[in-house]
């Protein structure tokens, strides 16, 4: 025959599996999140830096208006200087010369070149400033600072996303010749704008027309190529900026890190830790100091396990007292059963059976009212608390006696208070058990011709009185012997038993009271016993108080 084995808690606790905790080079994924989050508006920053151009137009613009004021300025000095012959006139190329070579040009990154009417080139500033263009050999190593890569680095990013940037202005802008520019200008207007010079170089230029009245005589073109550098320039001086910000995002994306997603894990172990404790004790990392939400995090955890360790702590006392009680029947029905066989007379067999009978009903009674506290908390956690109209209860759990035979021996009252509250939020049917259970108990004690009183009011002390939840009170007392001030609080424990005198033994369970507490805890209210004692100092009855908040 094949031995099962015993079925424990423990043993459902590891068919669960592990929750796996992703990690990517020793980083979790919070962590990971964070530093993504971070990054992305930086992100976002630079990539605004080199793709928008709303600085380069602006230079733009301004070195256009620049230009035109030098090429005006020139156009004129040459047309009252170098202009001859009447009616019609013509511009003297050797006199244009000699008047360019004399002009001094306060900004030298310009280049001014003067043509005829018919497009030829007169002179240009770079031949008379002997200026020539000279293109180094590309170096065998690139020996260049980390700043210049990454200027150059940012510059070329720049120019390649801005084919892509569909706010670019200089998307639509019109990229001419400096052969069409002149041609135009040659028609008697202004020309500004970006163009190819002679090396494939973007420049600004500006061409205005030098003019005798209407007749066209010439242009002057002045041209200028260091926008590019000047922007270059600002995003190099941007740099520092950049890598400051870079280093910031980092720091705080660590310190994010550090001070939540590492506490979020460590909590998160610790739970896993509790899990598979089997109900051993397991420490929770007391962050309670942090005045945030993790600090609240931690203090609801330790709150949940320690409320976790008493229940357990609940469960195993209360199988040990279950065990115990069951016991005591379990070994008189084994004495009985054992000495029935042996019993000379039907007198002595009789009251074996007696015995037999008499524990048989109690252990049905203890098993009944075990499991009702056992499904207890499951049926009032389940449960939905509905308004119930708090006398008219009263009145209709006070009927059921009326009948019974325990009403010829006692007489049960009820008193309304003045003040005493209407309405209760509650689960009805727990709290019926409370009043049958203390009522139970009141006739259990009281004398014959005794009387019990139930009595429902409100919470009467003065400061409670402006509560914005008011207090529901109900009291039941009897005349009975009273209770043993050492077991004021005991009458509640599971299991404890004061039979009156002349009751016969096992007609209790000792769990009613255990009851009693366990629904008015779970209805936020309590509960507790005292003495009725005369003027004389004689206890004359025990009193029963219920305290519950109105509302849930």
């Amino acid at each position: 025959m094949t031995r099962l084995k015993p079925f424990t808690a423990s043993d459902t606790a590891t068919t669960t599996p592990d929750p796996k905790r992703s990690r990517t080079w020793g980083v979790s994924r919070l962590s990971r999140q964070i530093l993504i989050a971070n990054l992305s508006g930086l992100l976002v920053l630079v990539i605004g830096v080199l793709v928008l151009d709303e600085m380069r137009q602006g230079l733009i613009d301004a070195r256009i208006a620049n230009l035109r004021a030098q090429g005006e300025l020139i156009a004129g000095v040459l047309e009252e200087t170098s202009t001859v012959g009447s009616p019609i006139p013509r511009m003297d190329s050797e006199r244009a010369r000699t008047v360019m070579n004399g002009l001094f040009l306060s900004d030298a990154a310009a280049r001014v070149q003067l043509f005829d009417e018919h497009g030829g080139m007169i002179t240009d500033s770079n031949i008379l400033r002997d200026q020539v263009r000279v293109d180094p050999l590309s170096p065998v190593r690139d020996e260049a600072s980390f700043r210049k890569k990454l200027s150059d680095w940012l510059a070329m990013s720049g120019r390649y996303m801005a084919q892509f940037n569909p706010f670019s202005q200089n998307n639509s802008q019109i990229i001419r010749t400096r052969a069409e520019e002149v041609g135009f200008a040659l028609l008697g207007e202004t020309v500004a704008g970006e163009r190819i010079d002679e090396n494939g170089e973007r420049v600004v230029s500006v061409s205005v027309p030098v003019q005798h009245v209407i007749a066209v005589l010439g242009v002057v073109t002045v041209e200028s190529n260091d926008v590019s550098e000047i922007v270059a320039a600002e995003r190099r001086a941007l740099l520092p900026f950049i890598i400051v910000a870079i280093l910031v995002t980092m720091m705080s994306s660590i310190m994010l890190t550090v001070l939540i997603a590492r506490p979020i894990r460590s909590l998160a172990e610790a739970a896993d830790r509790v899990r598979r404790s089997g109900g051993r004790q397991v420490n929770i990392p007391d962050m309670s100091s942090r005045r945030d939400e993790i600090g609240d995090l931690s203090k609801s955890l330790k709150s949940m396990t320690s409320a976790l360790y008493e229940r357990l702590g609940a469960i195993e006392s209360f199988a040990a007292d279950v065990s115990h009680e069951i016991k005591n029947p379990l070994t008189s029905i084994r004495s009985a059963v054992e000495t029935l066989p042996n019993a000379k007379n039907a007198a002595a067999r009789q009251k074996l059976l007696s015995i037999l009978n008499s524990d048989v009903s109690r252990l049905d009674r203890l098993i009944t009212d075990i499991s009702a506290s056992s499904r207890l908390d499951i049926d009032l956690a389940r449960a939905r608390a509905e308004p119930i109209d708090l006398p008219l209860f009263t009145r209709d759990i006070l009927s059921i006696y009326q009948g019974l035979p325990a009403a010829k021996t006692v007489s049960i009252q009820f008193e309304l208070a003045p003040g005493a509250p209407q309405i209760l939020y509650g689960v009805e049917e727990p709290l019926a058990r409370v009043l049958q259970n203390l009522i139970d108990n009141a006739i259990t004690f009281s004398p014959k011709k005794g009387i019990v009183i139930v009595r429902l009011g409100a919470r009467g002390e003065i400061e409670d009185r402006t509560e914005s939840n008011p207090i529901a009170r109900i009291e039941i007392e009897d005349q009975g012997p009273g209770i043993p001030p050492d077991n004021l609080e005991t009458v509640f424990h599971r299991f404890y038993t004061d039979r009156p005198k002349g009751q016969k033994f096992g007609t209790h369970s000792g769990l009613g009271l255990a009851i009693v507490r366990q629904i008015v805890s779970a209805h936020k209210g309590r509960i507790w016993a005292e003495n009725i004692i005369d003027t004389a100092g004689k206890i004359t009855g025990a009193r029963f108080v219920v305290e519950l908040p109105v509302q849930q």
